[in-house]
């Protein structure tokens, strides 16, 4: 985690998105959208600093299992 020049947290993530993913959670979305969705979806749910640097979209689900329902609206 590091501040920006604006003095905003800014963290880089990696996010695993197989083509069965994207189909299974939103098929009429870009990967790009649906990566943006679901970091929306997150910050939601949980602050900041506790989402994983390095993970599977599908990992989501095991923590927020309300996550394909509302990902895919």
């Amino acid at each position: 985690m590091r501040i920006d020049d604006d003095g905003r947290m800014v963290s880089d993530h990696t996010v695993t998105v197989s083509s069965a993913d994207k189909e299974r959670f939103a098929p009429q979305s870009t990967v790009e959208d649906l990566v943006t969705r679901s970091f929306e979806f997150l910050l939601e749910h949980e602050p900041p600093t506790s989402i994983l640097r390095t993970f599977a979209l599908p990992e989501i689900e095991r923590y927020f299992p309300d996550f394909p329902a509302k990902i895919s609206t």
